[in-house]
């Protein structure tokens, strides 16, 4: 993501989620939605609050807080504002599942990951309280080894003290070669809401930059 236009879309209020359509779920790419809108998928080890995240962006209890991890096993297609397809990914590190659903979470997601031509960035979901684990850095392996676009968002904000969120901001930038600090947001406060929102927009935007052109 160029740091010339989203500095420029920083500036300016972010594309409000207004339409949620829940289009379906799936593994396999046959039974994906085949409308080429560009995808902007969510990701994070189960327990980081990813049911959590994406109910609080589409402030809607769409995408289901289980009572125990693990329990998104398909990807889960939400269509924005009839513009880009939100998609919620498969929790991983989760152990209480069977090793053949495990291998075929694995290959298919590995599979979307590295082959859709409509994603257009992963969002990557790490708790601020403990960083980034060795499956967090397996994954942000496969995205640079795939030149995904990558979006980094520390949850659980309101769990830490200010001076240790910003330690850990810090750290995650280093660890993970990103430009930037990530973003820390927290469902609960509503902090970093609309900066996120602002940061989709801008994956959406530079994606379709790149089919113009």
């Amino acid at each position: 993501m160029s740091s010339r236009g989203w500095t420029r879309r920083w500036l300016i209020d972010p594309v409000e989620i207004r339409e949620v359509n829940f289009r379906g779920s799936a593994l396999k790419p046959s039974d994906r939605p085949q409308e080429f809108f560009p995808h902007i998928a969510v990701a994070g080890r189960s327990n980081v609050g990813k049911s959590s995240l994406l109910n609080w962006l589409l402030r809607q209890n769409l995408a289901r807080v289980a009572k125990a991890p693990g329990k998104t096993r398909m990807l889960n297609f939400f269509l924005i504002n009839r513009s880009y397809f939100l998609v919620d990914l498969p929790g991983y590190g989760y152990a209480k599942v069977g090793r053949a659903l495990q291998e075929e979470w694995g290959r298919e997601l590995g599979s979307y990951l590295a082959t859709e031509e409509r994603l257009a960035g992963v969002i990557t979901l790490i708790d601020v309280r403990h960083g980034p684990t060795d499956l967090d850095l397996g994954l942000q392996d496969m995205l640079l080894a795939h030149g995904k676009e990558r979006l980094v968002v520390l949850t659980k904000a309101d769990k830490v003290k200010k001076g240790k969120r910003t330690n850990m901001q810090f750290q995650v930038q280093k660890e993970l070669g990103l430009a930037r600090p990530p973003l820390a947001v927290s469902v609960k406060t509503g902090e970093g809401r609309n900066d996120l929102l602002r940061l989709i927009d801008e994956l959406v935007d530079e994606w379709r930059a790149t089919r113009s052109t």
